[in-house]
């Protein structure tokens, strides 16, 4: 009996193609459609909390036109 158990743990644990190909496809579909994105919640710079902290005043900027050519027609 103690034989039997080691011959099917043996067969189970064997490395098979399609074992391989089966964890490839698994790995790989579970990359593509984790629904993890870490870019969304890193964090981009000090808020507005911490600028009336910290006393940091924003510059102000006057708007200035910009020269954008034009073409006419004659």
């Amino acid at each position: 009996m103690a034989t039997q158990v080691r011959r099917i743990t043996a067969a189970r644990t064997a490395p098979s193609l399609a074992g391989d190909l089966a964890d490839l496809i698994h790995t790989l579909a579970r990359s593509l459609f984790d629904p993890y994105r870490p870019e969304l919640h890193y964090m981009r710079g000090p808020g507005p909390k911490w600028h009336a902290k910290h006393g940091i005043v924003h510059a102000q900027f006057e708007v200035v036109p910009a020269l954008v050519p034009v073409r006419v027609k004659r």
